[in-house]
């Protein structure tokens, strides 16, 4: 007979028991963090003190009538004090500057927190009890816990979790639970995507900086990247018609959905259309420059004061009958 005191028996808690963090679902979740979010915890991260290993802050988006989608759009950080003892966590700083986001931001509410560490510890447990508990935290909906390794010279890693309470008795169940990974995407708008590429593009550099292009520089850039993208996608289709790449079904109704939503014109309109586009564009600066001009010289004539010995000075006429 096996000894009954070398197993570790790990139980859900009962019904009855007055579990703060015990939620109604622990299924699993989709998790979808925007561009928005991430630079303000790497920011975050950036401004700790030299003493700290990681810092924390609070997590704010939306979420969807069953649960099962999250969205993390804001977050703010929360100052902690952290030892191989205990930690100590400015809880009265979170709920202000929760109500007053909530406040400017009505439609988002609490989802989870955050820390700059993939370490999962005891400290870890009790932050996750807190902002998964019922009244101040997001019951009955699980917290999400997102994690982001920045250690310098290190790629950027994330990672979300979820809980599930489990102890061995009522009286640890507090300090423990069990982190549960869940999928997670990043997100960014078409608004962002020229920003995030630029950003992208001062990691080759040792200066860790990049110029800014002009307008006519992202056009001629993405001018660049469309002429490469089909040329890519016509030495595709030739290798598949010479036999030397597999088919792929996906990838053909793909490219015949996308060739469906081009409009049907040939190379003379377009070029006709352009021309006819950069010359309103050219009239609009024009007259925009005519108006700046007479308004400016409008403004010297009338701010001009003459004076009697002005050579410019004409003496008001009268008409005699």
């Amino acid at each position: 007979m096996a000894d009954q005191g070398s197993y570790l028996h790990l139980a859900r808690p009962l019904p009855t028991v007055p579990v703060p963090h015990q939620h109604a679902t622990t299924a699993p979740l989709n998790v979808t963090i925007h561009t928005q979010a991430l630079f303000s915890i790497l920011d975050h991260s950036l401004r700790r003190n030299m003493d700290q290993d990681r810092v924390i802050g609070t997590l704010l988006g939306v979420r969807s009538d069953d649960g099962t989608e999250v969205e993390i759009r804001n977050c703010f950080g929360v100052g902690h004090n952290e030892s191989q003892e205990q930690v100590e966590v400015d809880m009265e700083y979170h709920k202000t500057m929760l109500g007053l986001h909530l406040k400017a931001n009505p439609r988002e509410v609490l989802v989870g927190w955050y820390a700059t560490s993939p370490e999962l510890n005891t400290f870890s447990a009790l932050i996750q009890n807190f902002y998964a508990s019922n009244g101040e935290g997001t019951f009955p909906h699980p917290a999400v816990h997102l994690t982001i390794s920045t250690n310098p010279g290190e790629d950027i890693q994330i990672k979300t979790y979820i809980s599930s309470a489990v102890g061995v008795n009522p009286d640890r169940i507090a300090d423990s639970c069990l982190f549960v990974p869940v999928p997670h995407e990043i997100r960014y708008a078409e608004s962002e995507k020229s920003g995030l590429e630029l950003i992208a593009g001062a990691k080759n550099n040792e200066d860790r900086s990049t110029p800014v292009m002009t307008d006519i520089g992202a056009l001629e850039k993405a001018v660049e990247d469309v002429l490469g993208m089909l040329e890519r996608v016509s030495n595709y289709v030739s290798n598949v018609i010479k036999g030397d790449a597999p088919a792929s079904t996906a990838i053909g109704k793909f490219l015949m959905n996308t060739l469906s939503l081009a409009p049907k014109v040939n190379a003379a309109d377009v070029e006709r259309m352009f021309n006819s586009h950069i010359q309103d564009v050219l009239m609009v600066s024009y007259l925009a420059n005519t108006i700046r001009t007479q308004i400016d010289l409008s403004g010297r004539l009338a701010t001009y004061n003459f004076s009697p010995k002005d050579p410019l000075a004409v003496a008001p006429t009268v008409a005699s009958k």
